[in-house]
């Protein structure tokens, strides 16, 4: 699938749009085209998408530059690319929350599968991210250890003391 949309006629396609962002000791520059497709070995694609992300890490002026694809099964009448970088970004914002569950939390390894209790843990845990994320926590780790060692530190942040 990735030799397919790596071969679509890119340098063809004009840009599309353009962000710029800063953050996490980087800044980022990320370039869209998109693609009507109707062939893929993707059922259902209808939109193929090349992102190309140029990173800097402003303490080491070190640049990597990265080239993402993406297709979806939206037309172009149903999303712009602009619509799609959003949807691409709120996507990864995703999968940090599930990072830190993950690392964190060991979620993965977690031997809760049945019934409700997977999805109750999850809910918790989320919670408990949530919670510390609001209370201006970037290091949720360092602030799990940190409460655990006083039981009424967790009531404080929820409010309850």
């Amino acid at each position: 699938m990735r030799k397919q949309l790596k071969s679509l006629p890119w340098k063809e396609i004009p840009l599309q749009g353009r962000t710029r962002d800063s953050g996490h000791g980087r800044s980022e520059i990320r370039r869209i085209k998109v693609a009507t497709v109707n062939n893929l070995l993707f059922p259902g694609a209808c939109q193929a998408v090349q992102i190309k992300r140029r990173r800097t890490d402003r303490k080491t002026g070190k640049v990597t530059i990265a080239t993402v694809y993406a297709v979806t099964s939206l037309t172009a009448e149903q999303a712009t690319p602009a619509q799609l970088a959003q949807l691409i970004r709120d996507h990864w914002k995703i999968e940090a929350l599930h990072h830190v569950r993950d690392t964190t939390f060991a979620e993965d390894a977690s031997q809760l599968r049945t019934g409700n209790a997977p999805r109750a843990m999850a809910t918790w845990r989320n919670l408990a991210i949530g919670a510390l994320r609001l209370g201006g926590v970037r290091n949720i780790a360092a602030a799990l250890r940190h409460n655990a060692r006083d039981a009424r530190r967790p009531l404080t942040i929820l409010g309850l003391t």
